[in-house]
C-alpha cells in the first residue's frame, strides 16, 4: 500500500516493499477529514531546564546581550504595519519615546554584532535601526527587528522573542536534521533568532503558485512530500502555510523550489499524530492537491526514501550532539501527559514497536522515531 495523498484519507505506518526491501514507511488508511480541529488548545510556554541551559552553553547558542524581551514591550504606541496590497499584515510597527529610543536602538545594533559577527562593537556606527515591529498572532509574539547598513543600504531582520523550551528544541533539531543551518542565542528568559528568507507559503501559494510552469510544479510537489516527512519524523507541528517559506533557487537554466519552516513552537508537544504532517491543515490543501496531480505513488514513495535517508546521514554527523539534547527532553517537561500518552498510542498502533508503547514523555518518542527510521535506513547496508 503506497502513500495516499487524498486530504479525505489517513494512513498509518505499514509495511512495504521496495527493491525487495521490506521497509516500514509513513502511509495513510484511516478516514480523516481537513477539516478536523487539530489543535485545540494555546501551548504554554516551558522554561529552559538547567540540563539544557548547560548543553546550550556547550554548544555556544547562550551569549549575554544588553536587551531583553521585556524591555521592547515598553514601546509608547504603535501603527498597522500594511503590505503593498493594502492588506493588514498582522505586525504593528511600535515606536518608543526619545528618551529611550537611542538606548534602545545601540543596544539592538550590538545584538546584532553578536548574532552575525563576533560582537565587535567598532562595526555598530555603520548601522541603523530602520524599524521595530510586533506581532500579536501566534505563540511567541515576537518582536522583528530591520537593520540596515548605512553605508550600502543593505537590510536584514532578526527577531526577538520570549525563551521556550520547545522552541529551542526545535530550532537545534532543524539545525541538526534539517538541510539548513540555523544561528540562534538566548540569554535568561530572551530568545533572539536570525531570519530565514523567503517567500512566505501562504502568499506563494495563492499568487505564485498557480504561474509555475507545469515542471515547476512537479517539482514543488516533490519538495512538499520531503518536507512533510521531515516534519513528521522529528515530531515538528504546525506546519500550516503561514509558519514555512518557500525559498526560489536559480539552477543553470531553471528555478527549484525548497521549503523551509520558520517556526518551531510547536515541537513534540501535541498528541495526535496528524498534527505532524503538514498535508493535513487545510491551509496546505492546494499543495497536497500538487502533490496528488504531479506525482505517481511510487515517486512519492521514492522521495520519502531518500529524505529518510538525508535524515540518518545527518544525524549520524551530529550523532553525539543529538543524542546530549534528546537526554535533556527525555528529563524535560515539555508536553502534557495526555498528549505523551495519546502520541505514544497513536504510533504504538500503526508501528507495532513496542518501543513507543513504553515510551514516558516526548524525548523518549523522539528518540524511538529516530532509532526506527535508522534501523531501517541501514539494514540495506548490511546486505551488500
Amino acid at each position: 500500500m503506497f502513500y495516499s495523498w487524498s486530504p479525505y484519507n489517513y494512513q498509518g505506518w505499514k509495511l512495504n516493499s521496495l527493491i525487495g526491501l521490506k521497509l516500514k514507511l509513513f502511509s495513510f488508511e484511516k478516514k480523516g477529514n481537513m477539516e478536523e480541529k487539530l489543535m485545540s488548545k494555546k501551548k504554554p510556554a516551558f522554561p529552559i531546564s538547567e540540563l539544557l541551559n548547560d548543553y546550550l552553553i556547550d554548544y555556544k547558542r547562550v551569549s549575554e546581550i544588553p536587551i531583553f524581551y521585556n524591555d521592547l514591550l515598553r514601546f509608547s504606541g504603535s501603527v498597522v504595519v500594511y503590505d503593498k496590497n493594502d492588506e493588514d499584515t498582522l505586525w504593528v510597527r511600535v515606536y518608543y519615546t526619545d528618551s529611550e529610543r537611542a538606548e534602545i536602538d545601540l543596544s539592538l545594533k550590538k545584538v546584532y554584532t553578536i548574532l552575525y559577527s563576533d560582537g565587535n562593537e567598532s562595526n555598530v556606527k555603520y548601522l541603523n535601526i530602520d524599524a521595530v515591529d510586533y506581532c500579536t498572532f501566534g505563540n511567541s509574539k515576537p518582536f522583528r527587528v530591520k537593520v540596515r547598513n548605512i553605508l550600502n543600504d543593505n537590510f536584514t531582520y532578526f527577531y526577538v522573542k520570549k525563551n521556550d523550551a520547545s522552541r529551542v528544541y526545535g530550532l537545534e533539531l532543524e539545525h541538526m536534521l534539517s538541510p539548513y543551518n540555523l544561528n540562534f542565542l538566548i540569554y535568561q528568559d530572551t530568545l533572539i533568532e536570525e531570519h530565514i528568507a523567503g517567500i512566505p507559503g501562504d502568499v506563494f501559494i495563492k499568487d505564485i503558485l498557480p504561474k509555475r510552469t507545469e515542471p515547476e510544479k512537479a517539482q514543488i510537489a516533490k519538495e512538499f512530500v520531503k518536507f512533510n516527512e521531515r516534519a513528521m519524523v522529528r515530531y515538528l507541528g504546525d506546519m500550516r502555510s503561514y509558519n514555512y517559506v518557500i525559498i526560489p533557487i536559480h539552477d543553470f537554466d531553471k528555478v527549484v523550489y525548497n521549503i523551509r519552516a520558520i517556526d518551531f513552537d510547536q515541537q513534540c508537544y501535541e498528541g495526535k499524530l496528524k498534527v505532524y504532517r503538514p498535508q493535513f491543515f487545510k491551509e496546505n490543501y492546494e499543495m497536497v492537491k500538487l502533490v496528488q496531480e504531479k506525482l505517481p505513488e511510487y515517486s512519492i514513495d521514492q522521495y520519502k526514501v531518500e529524505e529518510r535517508s538525508m535524515i540518518v546521514k545527518r544525524f549520524l554527523s551530529f550523532e553525539v550532539r543529538v543524542k546530549e539534547l534528546i537526554h535533556c527532553m527525555k528529563n524535560d517537561t515539555i508536553s502534557t501527559e495526555k498528549n505523551i500518552h495519546l502520541l505514544k498510542k497513536q504510533t504504538y498502533e500503526l508501528t507495532l514497536d513496542v518501543n513507543f508503547k513504553r515510551s514516558e514523555n516526548m524525548g523518549e518518542l523522539l528518540k524511538h522515531t529516530l532509532d526506527y527510521v535508522r534501523r531501517n535506513y541501514e539494514k540495506p547496508l548490511t546486505k551488500f
